[in-house]
This record gives structure tokens, sequence and C-alpha cells, in this order.
């Protein structure tokens, strides 16, 4: 049985009103909608965008379908989906399967009918699109022309595949373009995880003391924005060279143990399962907030969390309240999941327009380019990169100098 997909009028005229909005803020993407429609480069190809299904995604599949696309469209992850957008790319007649609060079930269901379009592209976020192709839906891959990974964690997903010389299919990797890490992973994380974590408690963040563990441009970004906010920011890292580039920039660098009984907050951005088990609960002190920044919720072992819980408590919308057996209370925001999408909005809109412009142009590059790439992963090329700085310095109103 097909899980239910949110398809009432109602809602999609919200989702309406809010993807009109995101576009209004993404002006790299509105350049290249025009330029799209004109110049039809997906005419006649079939486009998988597997990416967190709001309106910032909404608007990138629409650019997509400006440009002779026809486009499935699925979530990267269930609490991320908001219902009233997929109703509303339901009403413009795009293939999407979508609802919030899925299941790992129904996930697998919804990508699975995204997959029934038998993409030629496949835009993806976090590599289960692009797993599923070396799994059970093999059968698909002679179409592929290639996919455009979005995170840290499909990046790695598609570089161990290629390293055992199993990957079917080339891949872009995104997100080490400049254009990303500098602007999505740093500017983008570190407002959006700190306006995620203060609209869900409505508490300062100047003058607590803010663990990030770990210190790429995540952790960079997020352990920046504390600091601004007037947060002491301790950094715990197991890359030496990281850890010593965060003592450069003032922060400290601890053990994790240590860290986790003088924090206030919490915050995981690794991509590692169970970075925070069961002993750094027991090191926490009473009151201490607990968030994942991370691709995958696994990052926190809240399975450990509740084995060690004696009492639960829901305390406001997305933070919910564990009295250990020791008699500390700790409060753990949006169950775990990636924290800037349960608790937020995700990132800002300009920010995500120069990300969704890269996977727009690599797309192009995949139609254009795909039969001569043999299957293995490939950095974005550097005129892209270029050129997505450029639309957006013009879009900024700063001009610079040429050599």
């Amino acid at each position: 049985m097909q899980p239910n997909i949110a398809r009432s009028p109602e809602k999609a005229a919200e989702g309406q009103q809010k993807i009109d909005w995101v576009r209004r803020n993404m002006p790299i993407l509105r350049q290249l909608e025009a330029e799209f429609s004109h110049q039809q480069p997906f005419a006649g190809k079939r486009l998988l965008v597997s990416v967190h299904l709001e309106a910032k995604t909404a608007y990138l599949a629409l650019v997509l379908a400006a440009g002779g696309a026809r486009v499935a469209v699925t979530g990267s992850n269930p609490d991320s989906t908001k219902d009233d957008v997929v109703a509303a790319l339901d009403a413009l007649g795009l293939h999407v399967y979508a609802k919030h609060g899925a299941t790992l079930d129904e996930m697998n269901v919804f990508m699975n009918m995204a997959l029934d379009i038998q993409p030629h592209v496949v835009i993806d976020d976090g590599g289960d699109i692009v797993e599923l192709l070396h799994g059970e839906r093999s059968d698909l891959c002679a179409n592929v022309a290639g996919a455009c990974e979005e995170t840290t964690t499909g990046v790695l997903r598609a570089k161990a595949r290629a390293q055992a010389s199993e990957l079917n299919f080339p891949v872009m990797l995104i997100n080490e373009a400049r254009c990303k890490y500098l602007f999505d992973n740093v500017h983008g994380t570190g407002q959006s995880v700190w306006d995620a974590v203060m609209r869900s408690t409505n508490l300062v963040l100047a003058g607590k003391t803010v663990s990030i563990i770990g210190f790429g441009w995540c952790g960079r970004g997020c352990a920046l924005r504390a600091s601004g906010l007037g947060a002491n920011v301790i950094v715990c890292e197991i890359d030496a060279v990281k850890a010593a580039d965060a003592a450069m920039n003032g922060y400290q660098v601890m053990p994790l143990l240590e860290a986790c009984g003088k924090s206030d907050i919490v915050l995981t951005v690794t991509g590692v399962r169970n970075t925070l088990s069961r002993k750094h609960f027991e090191a926490m002190k009473d009151g201490a907030l607990i968030a994942n920044a991370g691709h995958f919720r696994h990052e926190v072992d809240v399975d450990a969390l509740h084995d060690l819980t004696v009492k639960k408590l829901a305390v406001r919308e997305n933070v919910e309240g564990f009295k250990t057996s020791a008699g500390a209370w700790l409060y753990l925001l949006g169950d775990g999941n990636i924290v800037n999408i349960a608790c937020a909005d995700g990132h800002p809109a300009e920010i995500m327009d120069t990300s969704f412009a890269l996977q727009a142009l690599n797309a192009r590059y995949l139609i254009e380019h795909g039969d001569a790439l043999r299957a293995d992963v490939y950095k974005v090329p550097e005129e892209i990169d270029q050129q997505v700085a450029s639309m957006k310095l013009t879009a900024m109103q700063v001009s610079i100098d040429k050599a």
C-alpha cells in the first residue's frame, strides 16, 4: 500500500506562498531559471531531486523543470519535509513523493516511487538515492548520466564506493566546491543551527559554554556564530590538525568527556554514529542541552539516553527532558534529528541559492559530458565554481578587479 501524500488545495496555496518568498530571495536561481527556460538544457531528460523537501528545494526543482526536465522530487529526511510545499509541487504537476514524519519504510517507498521516473541525473543529499541505485534499483543505472551529491556524508559514501571500484556512474562532489562549503557549511549551518536552538528553547546563548564536536567546515561555522553571540566555545576533535586550527582560532580544545562536564550545550557535527553515548550523558551537568547538526540522527545515541532515563517530560515543542538515574535533567532538541531542519527552517534562502546553483549547473554538466566520464567521483569544475561566485557578487552588487 502506498503512503498518503498531501494534496490539499489549501495546503498547496500555503506552499506556493513559501516558494514565492524564497524565489524572491534566490537571485542566482532566478537568473538560471531565465537561462534554462530559453536554452532548454534538460529537454527530454528526467531528473530526480532528493533533498530536504521545503520551499528552497522546491524552487530548485522548478528551475530544473523550467529547463525542460521531467522532475521527480522526494525528501531526504522525514522531519524536514513540509507538507504544504509537497502539495504545491503536486499542484504544479511535478512528480512528488514525500510527507512530513514518514517512517523509514515509507521513506524507502517514496524514494523508489521517485526512482520509477528512471532518472538521467540524480541530485542527492546524503547518498540514499545513490545507494538504492547500487542495490535494489541497480537495473536503472544504465540510464544514469551521473549524480550530484550535496553533503559530507554522501561524499564519503561515494568516495568509499569509488575507492572499492563499486561506483556505477559519475558523482559530482558538490560539497567540496568552494561555493558550497564556504557559504552553505560555514555561514548556512552556523546561522541556522543557533536559530533552531534559540527558537526551540527561548534561551540566551551569551555567557553559556558550548561544546562543538567536530571542527570541519560546518563545525567551524557553528563555533564562529556561537562565539559571535557571546558563548564560550569548546571544540572537541580527533584530527590533530583541525584541533590545532581550533586552538589557533581562540577556542578551548579538550577531550569530549571532559567537555561534557563543563557544557551548557553540546552540539554534534561529525557524521559519526554514536558520537554522544551513555558515558557522555552520564558526565553532563544538570540542565545541559543536546543537539545534533550532522546529517544523520544517529550521531546522538538516543536509545542509550532513554535507557539511562528514569523520567521523561515534553518541555517545549521540539524539546524533551530526560532525568537520568543520577538526578540530572538533560534536554534533547528535535529528538536528535538535524536540529536546523527539525527545529527551524534550515539554511537561509540566500545561502542555498549558491548551493542549488551549483547543483543545477552540475546537473547540466552531467547531461552534456556524462557520456565522456568514467564511473568515479569528480570535483566541481573550477569554471562552474567561479561562475556561481560571480553571480553571487552580482546579486550582492559587489564588483572586483580582474586579473
